[in-house]
């Protein structure tokens, strides 16, 4: 069995726009996702929002740059993920279509051991 990170990424505008039941509503349906999928659901987790985002990139002579926001400006941010377990990618592929994503979609990568 492999490792695959599945990362949510949505855009935060919509979801400020959306009403408040509809957050509820994705909160639930990613319960029902990690209770379908409990025996490849190893771990994930909701990310605070873009805005507290904090950057570290390297200076090139050793140092580092810290700046406040995201690693790259987007319309959709990484707002969440789930590290699963599958035999293979295209398992990993099948669990990851079902991780609830209204407001954006999700990308798999495989972790390496």
């Amino acid at each position: 069995m492999g490792k695959y990170l599945v990362m949510i990424y949505d855009n935060e505008a919509l979801w400020d726009a959306a009403d408040p039941s509809v957050a509820e509503q994705n909160h639930v349906n990613h319960g029902a996702f990690v209770q379908a999928n409990q025996a490849a659901v190893v771990g994930g987790a909701q990310l605070d929002g873009s805005n507290t985002a904090t950057s570290i990139r390297s200076d090139g002579n050793g140092g580092f740059v810290v700046t406040d926001g995201t690693f790259a400006e987007t319309k959709e941010v990484m707002g969440g993920y789930y590290v699963i377990e599958a035999a293979d990618l295209d398992e990993a592929l099948a669990i990851a279509k079902q991780v609830p994503s209204p407001m954006g979609g999700v990308e798999v990568r495989p972790i390496i051991n």
